[in-house]
């Protein structure tokens, strides 16, 4: 693989205002780079998930965005509570979030299976009480 030209993104916790900021710019980034419109939709639904996510659950992270030639990798990562239970959390409609997140909007449970459904591929790993990083792989070919 060639080397890749890398996006970075601080998430900022507990921050509703600006979550989503990160994938919006990776948007415009992307489509300067002239990147297909279909693979950027699936990028912005993929890191908004994961965004949102960061803000609920993990008091934010990071983001970072690699293209290569062939692929765009999408690695976020946490220093939250981590996931208790992988499957559980890959259920639609299953989510831990408060019912004062849930009554802003968020937290329906349809973060970590459209991240899933907008990617190639997805990584999960975690640590309780250390933290999660989730990598997302889409193709280009």
């Amino acid at each position: 693989m060639s080397e890749a030209l890398v996006f970075h993104f601080d998430v900022d916790g507990d921050n509703f205002t600006s979550a989503g900021q990160a994938s919006v710019q990776v948007k415009k980034d992307l489509r300067q780079l002239g990147l297909p419109t279909d693979i950027i939709r699936r990028i912005s639904i993929a890191m908004y998930e994961g965004e949102i996510n960061m803000v609920i659950h993990a008091n934010g992270g990071t983001a970072d965005v690699l293209v290569y030639e062939d692929a765009i990798e999408i690695i976020l990562e946490d220093h939250g509570p981590g996931i208790a239970d992988i499957d559980k959390a890959m259920q639609e409609g299953y989510s831990t979030a408060s019912d004062t997140i849930r009554s802003l909007g968020f937290g329906a449970g349809m973060g970590l299976p459209n991240m899933k459904r907008y990617t190639d591929s997805m990584d999960i790993k975690t640590k309780l009480g250390v933290g999660t990083t989730i990598t997302m792989r889409i193709e280009l070919a």
